[in-house]
This record gives structure tokens, sequence and C-alpha cells, in this order.
């Protein structure tokens, strides 16, 4: 079952969500294994990301290559929440 993770880091720009996109390609974690969707939204100055995983362990493993970089950017990492997905419906002509 998939699951929905979103984390909400107090002060996150789009400044550092940028550097942090920009180390992520670098690293080649650009577009992870297991990673079906992104979305970061929200205030500029305080930016929430909202991500859909196939799996924890996925999670996990990108979170090795992640976690160091938003550190280095300064950044209070928040608690994600985390929840199953009960259902996903993709609109029509969105590519699945």
């Amino acid at each position: 079952m998939s699951i929905i993770i979103h984390f909400k880091h107090e002060g996150f720009t789009t400044a550092m969500y940028n550097k942090a996109i920009s180390q992520l390609n670098a690293a080649g974690q650009g577009s992870p294994k297991g990673r079906d969707y992104h979305v970061c939204h929200g205030d500029p100055n305080d930016l929430e990301v909202t991500d859909v995983w196939n799996s924890m362990e996925e999670f996990e493993a990108f979170g090795k290559t992640l976690v160091p970089i938003l550190q280095s950017l300064g950044l209070q990492l928040g608690q994600p929440m985390i929840s199953e997905v009960h259902n996903i419906i993709i609109g029509e002509g969105v590519p699945a």
C-alpha cells in the first residue's frame, strides 16, 4: 500500500527548496525510486512538501540522501506526518 509523507519544516523558503532540489539532482536522487508524486506548496517563506511513496522502505532509503542535504541548509527538521493512501484518482488527460 502506498503512503503519503507530509513535511512541514519551519522557515523552509523557496531558496532553500531550490538548493535542496539542485543537490538531490546532483546526487542522482531528483526522481528517486519509489516516489510516485512530489508536491511543494504553501507560503514561499514557509513551504510544505507532500510526497506519495510506494513503501516506507523506499522513502527511508531516500532519506539517507535527503536528511543530510536539508540539515546542511540549516533547516530544523519537523516530524513528518505519515498515512496510508486509501485511493488516488488521476485527472483526465494527466499521464499516469
